[in-house]
């Protein structure tokens, strides 16, 4: 997808702090960030949500959350607990029309989140 900001990060078209990049999956730190960690970790195949992760590769759902928990244990927040979101649709507050997990750390979360 032309427009996709994170097609566009994925391709490397857009310059992002990449922590880390496989064959299908990339992991960088969000622009603005909420918490001292603040990651974006997504599929590099614009998938547009969970509902179309759930149908299109139970391979690439292992990958992201295998791609999670790197990241989070590069980014030191693995032993202390993180969160992650995945927004989906409107109501779920997604902005961005492309699959990403929010890993958010290095702070105390709250709940409910919002």
């Amino acid at each position: 997808m032309t427009d996709c900001i994170i097609c566009k990060i994925a391709q490397g078209t857009i310059p992002a702090q990449k922590i880390l990049e496989t064959d299908t999956v990339v992991a960088f730190m969000d622009i603005a960030p909420q918490a001292p960690v603040h990651g974006l970790v997504a599929p590099k195949a614009h998938i547009r949500n969970v509902v179309e992760l759930a149908a299109h590769s139970p391979d690439l759902s292992q990958e992201l959350v295998v791609a999670i928990a790197e990241f989070a244990r590069q980014s030191g927040i693995s032993d202390d607990g993180f969160r992650v979101v995945a927004n989906t649709g409107d109501d779920g507050g997604q902005s961005v029309d492309h699959l990403h997990f929010h890993v958010l750390g290095g702070r105390s979360m709250t709940w409910p989140p919002g």
